[in-house]
């Protein structure tokens, strides 16, 4: 599975069945592929936030194109290259951080 952190609002005001991100449809965007990619991200990029969901996404139903490519520390991280249709994701959470603030995967 790929799994992508959204602001609740910027998932639920999408209209039709593509999903484009900041940079999704120039130069993709970086998802997670395991639990810790998920938390470290999340713990880095939303800190404090506590408006979000976890995208839990099936490559096999996105024609986007997929690389696997370093994220500058060695481990792999899912890249999509194009729109993320709706209809791949096939799970959506709230995602919120614990009582130390800190996310971890849910």
């Amino acid at each position: 599975m790929i799994y992508h952190i959204v602001p609740r609002t910027d998932w639920e005001s999408i209209s039709g069945d593509l999903y484009r991100g900041d940079t999704l449809e120039s130069e993709g965007f970086i998802h997670c592929s395991t639990a810790a990619q998920v938390a470290d991200t999340a713990n880095f990029l939303f800190a404090g936030r506590e408006d979000l969901v976890l995208l839990q996404i099936d490559p096999a139903r996105l024609t986007a194109e997929v690389r696997y490519e370093d994220g500058g520390d060695g481990r792999l991280f899912p890249h999509i290259y194009g729109p993320l249709e709706k209809s791949a994701v096939v799970r959506v959470t709230e995602f919120r951080p614990g009582e130390d603030g800190r996310f971890s995967f849910p």
